[in-house]
């Protein structure tokens, strides 16, 4: 069902999970008039932190056993990404003829700047966080966020307070620049970005599809309202993203780390030998060579040819975006280097959270590596790992639930090593590492087994790397 209005005021909205998003979406809704309805099946005890974020006076809250009741007599519901939208309770919600969104199509009916939106498996973070720094250098005023940190929730809720305030406002930002998840993008009926950005397509979250044509599809929702005054970004790398081409309304934008005979659509970016270079039909602009730039791994050059593009597009001034490539030190959680210690450097990947994102890491280096992996499986093929760890690991030590199925996976390779905690892990591979070695975390899992979320688990590897004794 589409919804026909945005006008929200006494309308009755359960909102269903109580994360992050979750808690903005609750907060933008009760100052537009909704009543509303928070549900969460967790207990109230384990929810104090985020109800506390909310104004109580007039809010139901339905938690625990009997949340599903939130979803009675109610004219909308709002669900954060965590939260499945196939559940049966919610299909039950759509057969009465109520809509079912998520947190950011919400968010995105009270935007009214053009929105710069990223996907794909890996490397919208990066992305993400380059090309609102080429903004906002170049004096234009971005808000960046979405599956990243902030929640798009928080950016509307700024715009309609300040557009209740009276006068002549001027709009807050010139752009919104977010970072999107498929499951975001399984919910979204008006979202609609102007540039709309697919990174790469690997196996990921089959604990949550049925098929990896079933995860292509929700990462293509992101195009589905796009017009012709509009711009699709696709990886001409990835032939899963490039087949999204076809049947686009937007103006169509590539990006590829080889140089073809003439890229379609628009332009876009390619590399000429070390240079990278983008294209536009009435221009050709050389960004800088591979190695100027701060981050490493061809991974990262993608990234950076993508956030490149959409930044000249957007009018940011060759200088700026140069100057960011060039300094810009990465993520952290992301390749981050936490410490070296007697000539062995510990590396923090925490968010690399499915096997392709392991692989790049692995790839990355040039150094023997003691990889530290594991954690609650999401349907990845840890087979892929077998033949890099032969030839790039000298040690692996497992933790989490996926441990025994990546010990099956690797297929007899005998340097394993199991650990119950991620702080004996981090003692084990110090005991293992010599001088010239890299302790990797880069889990190819998700973190929910034994951590809050891949932050959490990164925070915690970078205090126990620092608890070693010089």
């Amino acid at each position: 069902m589409v919804v026909q209005s945005v006008e929200l005021k006494g309308k009755k909205v359960a909102v269903v999970g109580l994360a992050r998003s979750g808690v903005a979406a609750a907060r933008l809704l009760q100052t537009l008039g909704a009543r509303v309805t928070v549900a969460d099946q967790k207990e109230e005890p384990g929810l104090l932190e985020a109800l506390s974020r909310l104004d109580r006076q007039g809010l139901t809250v339905q938690v625990g056993a009997g949340y599903v009741r939130a979803l009675e007599e109610v004219d909308l519901v709002v669900i954060s990404p965590g939260v499945p939208s196939r559940l049966e309770m919610l299909t039950g919600s759509r057969r009465r003829g109520i809509a079912v969104i998520g947190e950011l199509e919400l968010a995105s009916w009270f935007l009214k700047v053009p929105m710069l939106a990223v996907t794909g498996t890996n490397g919208k973070s990066t992305t993400v966080m380059l090309l609102g720094l080429f903004l906002n250098r170049s004096g234009k005023r971005a808000f960046v966020g979405g599956n990243l940190g902030t929640p798009l929730s928080e950016a509307a809720l700024a715009t309609v307070k300040a557009e209740r305030s009276g006068g002549d406002v001027l709009p807050l930002y010139d752009y919104v620049v977010a970072e999107v998840s498929s499951f975001q993008l399984e919910t979204v009926e008006r979202f609609h970005p102007w540039v709309a950005a697919v990174l790469n397509i690997s196996t990921d979250h089959m604990d949550r599809y049925g098929s990896i044509a079933d995860y292509l599809a929700a990462k293509a929702r992101i195009f589905q309202n796009q017009t012709v005054e509009d711009f699709a970004l696709l990886n001409w790398d990835d032939h899963l993203v490039g087949g999204l081409r076809h049947g686009l309304r937007a103006k169509v934008l590539g990006f590829t780390q080889g140089q073809p005979p003439a890229l379609e659509g628009q332009g876009g970016a390619f590399m000429d030998g070390d240079r990278m270079l983008v294209r536009f039909p009435d221009r050709v602009e050389e960004v800088c060579r591979t190695g100027e730039l701060l981050l490493q791994g061809a991974h990262n050059w993608a990234n950076a040819m993508a956030a490149a593009t959409i930044g000249l597009l957007c009018g940011c001034p060759l200088a700026i975006v140069r100057e960011v490539l060039r300094t810009f030190p990465g993520l952290e959680h992301a390749m981050e280097l936490v410490r070296e210690r007697r000539g062995v450097r510990f590396i923090n990947d925490s968010k690399g959270t499915n096997v392709e994102a392991t692989l790049k890491a692995l790839e990355s280096l040039d150094r023997p590596i003691v990889l530290i992996a594991g954690g609650r499986d999401k349907g990845g093929d840890f087979s892929k790992l077998r033949e890099p760890i032969r030839r790039r690991v000298k040690r692996v030590i497992l933790i989490g639930e996926a441990a025994p199925r990546i010990t099956e996976a690797l297929g007899g390779f005998e340097r394993v090593t199991r650990a119950t905690t991620l702080r004996e892990a981090v003692e084990s591979a110090d005991r293992e590492a010599l001088g010239g070695d890299v302790v990797l975390l880069s889990p190819a899992c998700a973190s929910f087994d034994m951590f809050t979320d891949y932050q959490d688990r990164g925070r915690q590897f970078k205090e126990w790397v620092n608890a070693l004794p010089d």
